[in-house]
């Protein structure tokens, strides 16, 4: 009998009655990929009351029908596919999924950024407990360094600030801020973070955050990294003024009493007592089901371009710094007026400079990251809304606006702002008395050009945390040529990764805008709060098994796995004996059946359930049959 569509519900019903006949206890499907409808066919075993295990599917189209000309050739292909499955199907076991118990249905995300604090909050409003860990001092990531948004001008913090608010102060949500991660142990339902509190010296429960420990603060020329240097700030500080939580931290490195043994004024002033010199970093364990990656991105420094100065041209600046610059709460003595850090003075002729480091294999990364021409068209903007008689010129490689508004963004800062755009790169940018002299090309006009400016700003790239790759050896999740977090799958799994449990949100795991952000920082928390409505995970049973009486201990399958799977446990070398060996034993909460400690057992002690050496050997000898070779 032949059927065409056995993935539809009467195909599926023949397998079932066939089934019940009492005359299949396997079944061989000739079809399309296991990817596309294994699950489906073996549900379809499942109703008919057989092991949904003992099923094998043999991808004759795209293995066979899509890539043969011939279709004699790909027919006998076909047979002999077929063929090759069956004599695998008759080693196989029956086998039962993993059931991997959920305990403390607790989310742990890593980064406060708006990714993160999205995630965070979604989690929280599933009635689900969070931690959320941030590194600095504050909530809030780079969002909280923006003036206005892209495409609607909204202020940044009027938006950031309630939700910073809301984290904070959310019954479900456990926020560390100035803590970090320093490991993760464990597996998906199992996990325990172990986390660093670094010591504020300032007790969070006593302070008030009234403001009078920094205001009494003699240290007060450290430059402010919030600001990126623009001005200063003091040895005691909150990063921003909208800062959650409102508790500062003192900088030991700079702190008269921490560095000379003497000064102490923060505590003499303040009044709650809630300074405290003693406290020490403190290390605390959290039971954790599942992990959401949320820790943001850096920016490349001009250094990396000597032709634009190397860093050393003050004029040259980057444009973050300018985003500062035009803040309402950015350097406090110019009014959110753009100027020449060199001296002070308000630029008229301003040119920006986009793809600084983005595609441009020679000094920066290869890919486009994706917001730098909407918010050079922003800063067009800012600078002739602050400064009317000014003049913005953009050098471009192409523009790149793809969301909704942004073209018309781009088109306006064009059209009402006066921004003159010049297609092609800049060549050089030298100083010349009290001006900068950028010389380029407009590659459309045909022409070099030369410009005689104020103030060159430059759209450097976006780039993976410089301890990104740090932390995902410490996660257990891959990272790219870049150090941006690896997706499990571009398309269908884009929030996970190949770790079971471990989730990404935001720019760790390519550049993004805010509302890409968010959207993704949302998926990840539907995943996790997937995860954790249910009281066990059912894992695929298709994992590495040890025969513990071939095990020689060698530990290859423990430098091996890319998993953290195998581990090494003592049994007695014999029934009885007090002497002990050591053999190598497989989590099956963390085993996702790579094969590669299969591969690499010296003793040939590991076997993968579903793929057994025998089944593999039947499949080789099948093929050999067929093709004439003689099998020893």
């Amino acid at each position: 009998e032949e059927y065409k569509f056995m993935c539809s519900s009467p195909g599926q019903q023949k397998i079932l009655d066939a089934v019940k006949s009492g005359t299949v206890d396997r079944v061989v499907v000739a079809a399309c990929s296991p990817a596309m409808h294994e699950t489906t066919f073996r549900n379809a075993l499942v109703k008919a009351g057989l092991n949904p295990y003992l099923l094998e599917i043999s991808n004759i189209r795209e293995h066979c029908s899509w890539v043969h000309k011939d279709k004699e050739v790909a027919t006998q292909k076909a047979i002999e596919l077929i063929r090759k499955s069956v004599r695998k199907l008759r080693r196989a076991e029956p086998l039962e999924p993993i059931k991997v118990p959920l305990k403390s249905k607790r989310v742990l995300v890593i980064g406060g950024g708006i990714a993160g604090i999205q995630a965070a909050l979604d989690v929280a409003a599933g009635n689900r407990q969070v931690v959320l860990l941030e590194r600095s001092p504050s909530l809030g990531g780079h969002m909280a360094q923006l003036d206005e948004t892209f495409p609607t001008l909204d202020c940044s913090q009027c938006i950031m600030t309630p939700r910073m608010v809301e984290a904070g102060s959310h019954p479900n949500i456990e926020l560390m801020t100035y803590s970090e991660l320093e490991k993760l142990e464990g597996y998906v339902g199992n996990f325990k973070a172990t986390i660093r509190k670094k010591a504020r010296s300032v007790d969070m429960e006593k302070c008030t955050g009234c403001g009078d420990c920094w205001n009494k603060c003699p240290k007060k020329k450290i430059p402010n990294e919030f600001n990126f240097g623009l001005d200063n700030r003091t040895a005691i500080y909150i990063p921003f003024a909208q800062a959650v939580p409102t508790v500062p931290v003192i900088d030991r490195e700079n702190c008269l009493y921490f560095q000379k043994g003497k000064c102490g004024v923060c505590k003499k002033f303040c009044k709650p007592e809630a300074v405290d010199f003693e406290q020490e970093d403190e290390i605390v364990e959290r039971e954790i089901d599942a992990v959401i990656v949320a820790t943001g991105y850096d920016f490349l420094t001009p250094e990396i371009y000597p032709e634009y100065g190397g860093g050393k041209l003050k004029d040259v600046i980057t444009s973050i710094e300018f985003e500062r610059m035009v803040s309402a709460g950015g350097p406090k003595d110019k009014g959110s007026i753009p100027y020449r850090p060199s001296d002070g003075k308000v630029p008229k002729k301003v040119v920006f400079i986009q793809c600084a480091g983005s595609r441009d294999e020679r000094f920066g990364v290869p890919y486009c990251s994706k917001i730098c021409c909407m918010y050079t068209a922003k800063h067009a903007m800012f600078l002739k809304h602050k400064i009317h008689d000014a003049q913005a010129y953009v050098f471009y490689i192409d523009v790149r606006a793809t969301g909704k508004g942004y073209e018309e963004f781009v088109r306006r800062a064009q059209v009402e702002d006066g921004a003159i755009y010049m297609r092609g790169r800049v060549a050089h940018i030298i100083k010349d008395g009290d001006k900068l002299l950028v010389q380029g090309e407009d590659s459309l006009a045909g022409r070099p050009v030369e410009i005689e400016a104020d103030l060159v700003v430059l759209a450097m790239a976006k780039v993976a945390q410089k301890d990104a790759k740090e932390l995902a050896q410490k996660v257990g999740i891959n990272y790219d040529d870049y150090g941006l977090f690896s997706e499990a799958h571009p398309k269908l799994k884009p929030v996970e990764t190949t770790k079971a449990g471990v989730y990404l949100a935001g720019c760790c795991q390519f550049p993004k805008d805010i509302p890409d952000s968010v959207a993704q920082a949302s998926a990840a928390a539907s995943k996790a709060l997937a995860l954790l409505s249910q009281d066990e995970l059912e894992k695929e049973p298709e994992i590495a098994v040890v025969d513990e009486a071939r095990c020689i201990g060698c530990e290859y399958c423990v430098e091996t796995c890319p998993y953290g799977a195998p581990s090494v446990k003592e049994v007695p070398v014999a029934r009885g004996s007090d002497e002990k060996r050591r053999v190598a034993e497989v989590n099956p909460g963390l085993c996702e059946g790579c094969g590669a400690c299969v591969a690499t057992c010296q003793g040939c002690a590991v076997d993968l359930s579903g793929y057994t050496d025998r089944q593999m050997y039947e499949e080789v000898v099948s093929l050999c049959k067929s093709s004439g070779n003689p099998v020893s």
